[in-house]
């Protein structure tokens, strides 16, 4: 529709810019993205990242799962469920001493999530 009066407007032609960025590709073979997801799967928890964050402050000692329990404030059954977990990923490793079992983190296991938000 055209008004009386007014004056026509120039319209510009604007350069077509592309929608989607070049991507080089992953850096992340499948077998190591499974491997990962195995990991990233047990660390998914708010318990067991206590308990990481509890053996990452023992400075690499072994702690015992006595001094674990108390701090977490759950039962021995559903602690012994989540070390299960961090240690079927790999992530801590288990030494028995007597009836008692001592749990420290893997060295390195914590390497490889890192390295994938590090790019």
């Amino acid at each position: 529709m055209n008004c009386l009066g007014c004056k026509p407007v120039a319209v510009a032609e604007l350069p077509v810019i592309s929608c989607c960025t070049p991507l080089a590709g992953s850096s992340l073979s499948e077998q190591r993205a499974v491997e990962l997801e195995v990991v990233l799967k047990a660390l998914a928890d708010r318990h067991r990242l206590r308990i990481v964050n509890l053996l990452l402050g023992a400075g690499g000692e072994a702690v015992c799962v006595c001094e674990i329990q108390p701090l977490l404030d759950l039962s021995q059954g559903t602690v012994s469920y989540h070390l299960k977990q961090l240690l079927e990923a790999g992530v801590i490793a288990r030494e028995t001493r007597g009836t008692y079992s001592y749990f420290s983190l893997v060295t390195g296991a914590l390497d490889a999530v890192r390295e994938v938000f590090a790019a």
